[in-house]
C-alpha cells in the first residue's frame, strides 16, 4: 500500500534503520524500500558515524541493543547541532507509560511497537518525512540569498561553526575561499543595477558549479563578495579550486568595459586553510582568507592568493 499524498511530493526519503538483528532490518527494508532509500546500521557507533557524514531524513531506531542502546544513540545525536534535527522513531517491543515517557525525553518524535504492522510503519514514517521535508523547505528559504540562490551569510556562519567542530573532532583541515567581483561598482555605474543583478547571478551559479561535494558550501557573503567553505580540504586543493573558479568566471566573457583588469568580469580570490583546534576561533579562518583576498586586490586583481 502506497501513501499517495506523500508520493506526490516526488521525493524519496533517506531512512537509516538501526537494529542489531539483520532480519529485522531486512523486514523493515522490504516494507519501506518501494517508496524510500533505506540504509542500515547494526551498532550505535555505525549509526552516529552515518548521521554525521551523510545525515538521513529519518532514523528508525531499535531501543534494545548491545553496547550503546537506542536511548543513548538518540541523546548523543540530539546533542550535536549537525544531527539534532534528524527525526527519530523508536522501535520497541516494550510498552507502557514509563517507556513512552523515556522515548519522548530522549528526543524521539514517535515510536512503533514490535512486531511492526507494515501499514502503521509506512503511515508514521511518511507523516514524519512530510513534516521533515516541509521544515527543510522553510530552512532553505531562511538560509538562501534571494538574488543568487546561494546560501546566505546566516547559513554560512552556521555551517562554518559545524565544519569547525567536525575538524576539531576528526582532525581534518578546513579551507575557505573568499572571492570578490573586481570593480563591481564601476560595472553597476556603467550597465545599471539590473545588469549588475544578472552578473551576480551568473557568477554565483558558476562558482556553485565548481563544487563537486555535497558538503562544500558556496555562499553570498555580502554585496559582490562570495565565500566557499571546503571541509576536509588542504590548502593546495583549495588553491587549485580557486584557480578553476577564476578561470571559469573569465570564460563567461561578461563585458566589463570600465575594468582595468580585463575587458570582461573577473574575480579576485583569497584562500586560507587551518587545522581547527579547540582553543582557536573559526573567525580566524575568515580573517586569513580575507587577508589573502585583500592581497590579491593589491597585486592587480583577477588572481588568486593563498596562505
Amino acid at each position: 500500500m502506497n501513501d499517495a499524498p506523500f508520493l506526490a511530493s516526488g521525493r524519496r526519503g533517506r531512512i537509516l534503520v538501526v537494529d542489531d538483528l539483520p532480519a529485522n532490518i531486512l523486514a523493515t527494508h522490504q516494507i519501506l524500500q518501494p517508496e524510500h532509500d533505506v540504509f542500515m546500521a547494526t551498532t550505535g557507533q555505525q549509526a552516529i558515524d552515518f548521521c554525521q557524514s551523510t545525515p538521513p531524513d529519518l532514523l528508525l531506531l531499535d531501543i534494545e541493543m548491545p553496547g550503546m542502546n537506542g536511548m543513548q544513540i538518540c541523546r548523543q545525536l540530539k546533542q550535536d547541532p549537525a544531527t539534532c534535527d534528524i527525526p527519530v522513531i523508536f522501535v520497541t517491543a516494550h510498552q507502557g507509560q514509563e517507556q513512552e515517557i523515556a522515548c519522548w525525553e530522549a528526543g524521539a518524535v514517535d515510536f512503533v511497537s514490535k512486531p511492526v504492522t507494515p501499514v502503521t510503519l509506512r503511515k508514521r514514517v511518511n507523516a514524519h518525512l512530510t513534516l521533515k521535508f516541509q521544515a527543510d523547505q522553510l530552512r532553505a528559504l531562511a538560509f538562501s540569498d534571494g538574488l543568487t540562490g546561494l546560501a546566505n551569510r546566516r547559513r554560512f556562519d552556521e555551517r562554518l561553526e559545524q565544519a569547525w567542530r567536525h575538524g576539531v573532532r576528526h582532525n581534518h583541515p578546513l579551507s575557505l575561499i573568499m572571492a570578490d567581483i573586481d570593480h563591481f561598482k564601476k560595472y553597476n555605474d556603467r550597465y545599471g543595477h539590473s545588469a549588475g543583478d544578472e552578473c551576480l547571478r551568473r557568477v554565483a551559479q558558476t562558482l556553485r558549479e565548481q563544487l563537486n561535494r555535497s558538503y562544500d558550501l558556496a555562499a553570498r557573503f555580502g554585496g559582490e563578495e562570495f565565500a566557499c567553505l571546503l571541509p576536509e580540504t588542504t590548502l593546495a586543493g583549495a588553491a587549485s579550486l580557486a584557480m578553476k573558479m577564476e578561470a571559469a568566471i573569465r570564460e563567461l566573457r561578461i563585458e566589463h568595459a570600465d575594468s582595468d583588469v580585463a575587458p570582461w568580469v573577473t574575480l579576485s580570490l583569497g584562500v586560507a586553510c587551518l587545522q581547527p583546534i579547540v582553543d582557536c576561533r573559526s573567525q580566524r579562518l575568515i580573517e586569513q582568507a580575507d587577508g589573502q583576498l585583500y592581497l590579491a586586490k593589491g597585486c592587480g586583481r583577477g588572481r588568486v592568493c593563498a596562505i
